[in-house]
């Protein structure tokens, strides 16, 4: 490389070990010629011309992702970093499509949420290779095991004991939990709190009080309506968008929300006190999450050593029109 460059190997040496004593221009050429060549930069240089930092997100029709992305995109901006968004689509490119053109774009770190970090059968090979190239990353959210990213998270255990508290303070023993699928770790989190919660209120939370489904209001929509069928009176949701569903599918038994049937989402995303009734939810602090989460990226890019463990986030219940006591008599369907 140091004759394709026509610098000397000593000057090559000190361009890729980050060394002073180098010509600008000559320091770009030898970085070219990394990329022409098709080897991978030094760590420290990945991203030294733009500053670039991914930002993989899988979708942005749940509100709290647009607002994730801006906490974290104005905490790079004042770090002096780029966000480069990348969001999945049906049909569209994969995460490790976007993780090869991160890379290829020499970024300097990436920040991922709700990506497949956070699901146990989804593949996870660009994962192990972020590993094994030591560029800087932080998971925001429950990741499986041997992931060994730093990672900021919801406290999920937290954010169901505060919502299964709430509706057994209304009165309500007949409780449902509607979940992500199977293999997703914070549902996994969150249905191991729902059963310690039911446990330890004296109350029956067998298979029957679970539903799982995608996250959006059509699955829970769908999956709401047998928990009604089973006599649920009070509904928690792992999203809001999930909640909003619930809503809908109590609705078209012809019975209300919070008359009947008491519902709780999770996010606190845009707009949820503006729906009909107000969504009483468990608000995720991201804010605190999406800053932190960019400290910890920043201090890795500058070489500092971070902690590996997962820094958990109390979350905040907020109550709204959507929740309120239980009613005496049993509910009456009409499909």
């Amino acid at each position: 490389m140091a004759r394709k460059v026509g610098v000397s190997e000593a000057t090559v040496s000190r361009v890729l070990n980050g060394k002073p004593g180098v010509a600008d221009a000559t320091r770009a050429a030898v970085l070219t010629a990394l990329d022409v060549l098709g080897y991978e930069r030094p760590t420290q240089l990945r991203g030294e011309r733009a500053r670039l930092v991914g930002l993989v997100l899988p979708e942005l029709g749940n509100p709290i992702f647009p607002a994730l992305a801006e906490v974290v995109g104005g905490a790079l901006a004042q770090q002096g970093f780029t966000p480069v968004l990348c969001t999945r689509t049906a049909g569209g490119l994969s995460e490790a499509d976007y993780v090869e053109m991160l890379l290829e774009q020499q970024v300097s770190g990436v920040v991922f949420a709700g990506g497949h970090y956070a699901e146990a059968d989804a593949p996870h090979e660009h994962y192990f290779r972020l590993l094994e190239l030591r560029l800087p990353v932080v998971l925001v959210n429950a990741a499986t095991d041997r992931l060994d990213f730093p990672r900021v998270s919801t406290d999920d255990a937290v954010a169901v004991e505060q919502a299964f508290g709430h509706l057994t303070s209304l009165g309500h023993e007949r409780i449902g939990l509607v979940l992500g699928p199977e293999d997703h770790i914070p549902s996994r989190r969150k249905l191991a709190a729902f059963t310690a919660s039911a446990r330890k209120a004296g109350i029956e939370a067998g298979p029957e009080s679970v539903e799982r489904t995608l996250f959006s209001p059509e699955g829970g929509q769908a999956v709401v309506t047998r928990l009604l069928k089973r006599g649920i009176t009070g509904i928690i949701c792992a999203s809001d968008p999930l909640a909003l569903g619930a809503i809908r599918a109590v609705r078209r038994f012809g019975i209300s929300v919070p008359g009947d049937v008491s519902v709780v989402g999770f996010d606190d995303s845009a707009f949820m006190n503006c729906t009909n009734p107000p969504l009483t939810t468990v608000r995720q602090p991201i804010e605190a999450m999406g800053r932190t989460a960019v400290t910890l990226l920043v201090s890795q890019i500058e070489g500092a050593s971070v902690t590996a463990d997962e820094l958990l986030f109390e979350p905040e219940l907020v109550v709204r029109g959507s929740t309120a006591p239980a009613r005496a008599r049993s509910i009456t369907l009409v499909e």
